[in-house]
């Protein structure tokens, strides 16, 4: 795979063919989802399609004509959803409000890819932005360098450990996508964790957990700076950043897990068998943790399945498009966790928290939480 083509600004360029838009039931997060599949399957075969230029950035998506001369559509990353793509048929797509709208009415953007791996590129694409929007609003919640991330060390295992050490987990060498903790001296505001599948309680209790978490960390020494996550990572270093929700707290990614759509995973060393990976799954009965075996000869099997591969790339793929033991597929799509429903201003979503509470019930789903 190649290298994604980047500028000083942090912005990457693909080309695509933009097949169109269609309105969106601001529905909860599950019934969106369906219905955006199913309207995708059914343009799949459209042949009216503009070849345009996508640039993405942790400030949103910007669409021009395809010598890039002229602008057709700009979306701030705030006023995106979600992002979603099905490979088989090589679309990529996206959810939000239209630029300067005060309606709620939400739109499917669509793109026609020049093949899956394209289309999957320019998903991970946005979901990345999603994950680095998050860190920059929340530094505090950065991962630091503990170890648990593509490319870190890990001690040596007994010849007879069958499980497979961390770089054996993750078997592709990339930058460490990290960031020190930092702090903010100002307050957080309301709507930073607001997503249309947050519930009041669950917003309020992460915000407190937060603030005690600020507080304790404004004692401690200063923090070296680090090398700031960004989307300029080789196509494999890209995968695995989303997947591993790089650079973000495994607290923080559990939580973030659990108000994200049905299938999304996290990868991550097991809970309790550091040296082994799992995929953490939200499936319709909460977040189920998979242990990822390895055999003898080096291959890799979920737990209480069957099917041995070559690498954990593999194995996603295959369980993006194959169910087998699992309760359901895993998704290619995500939230983004720090998506705003309202066009006004942050002062001005203050000034209506019973508002904005209202509308997150509304759109809430029941989902049962890691413990």
């Amino acid at each position: 795979m190649g290298e994604a083509p980047v500028v000083e600004d942090g912005t990457v360029t693909r080309s695509a063919e933009y097949v169109g838009s269609f309105p969106v039931d601001d529905c909860c997060l599950d019934d969106q989802i369906e219905q955006l599949h199913t309207q995708l399957k059914s343009l799949k075969t459209c042949k009216r399609m503009r070849p345009v230029s996508l640039k993405f950035s942790i400030k949103g998506v910007k669409m021009y004509n395809e010598d890039e001369t002229k602008l057709l559509m700009a979306h701030a990353l705030r006023r995106v959803s979600l992002s979603t793509a099905r490979p088989s048929d090589a679309q990529f797509a996206f959810v939000s409000h239209n630029p300067g709208s005060t309606d709620a009415q939400l739109y499917c953007h669509i793109f026609q890819a020049r093949h899956s791996r394209a289309a999957q590129f320019l998903n991970l694409l946005l979901c990345r932005c999603f994950q680095l929007s998050y860190l920059e609003k929340h530094p505090e919640e950065a991962q630091g360098d503990s170890g648990l991330l593509p490319g870190s060390k890990t001690n040596q295992k007994s010849s007879d450990d069958l499980n497979s050490s961390q770089d054996e987990v993750f078997p592709t060498s990339s930058p460490s996508l990290v960031r020190k903790k930092a702090i903010r001296t100002k307050v957080l505001r309301s709507g930073a964790f607001r997503s249309f599948t947050f519930t009041p309680l669950k917003q309020r209790n992460v915000q407190e957990r937060l603030s005690a978490s600020q507080g304790k960390e404004q004692d401690k020494a200063p923090v070296r700076r680090s090398r700031a996550p960004s989307l300029a990572e080789t196509e494999e270093a890209l995968a695995q950043a989303v997947w591993c929700w790089a650079g973000i707290a495994t607290d923080s990614s559990f939580s973030l897990l659990a108000d994200d759509v049905l299938g999304s995973y996290l990868l991550c060393p097991h809970p309790k068998k550091p040296k082994c990976g799992s995929l953490i799954i939200r499936f319709p009965s909460g977040l189920i943790t998979h242990l990822i075996g390895n055999t003898h000869k080096g291959k890799f099997l979920l737990e209480q399945c069957k099917t041995e591969f070559s690498s954990i790339a593999e194995l996603i793929e295959h369980y993006t498009e194959t169910r087998e033991e699992l309760p359901c597929l895993l998704s290619c799509a995500r939230v983004n966790h720090c998506y705003e429903w309202e066009e006004s201003s942050s002062s001005q979503q203050l000034l209506n928290p019973r508002k904005s509470l209202n509308k997150a019930r509304i759109k809430s789903t029941d989902r049962k939480d890691l413990v």
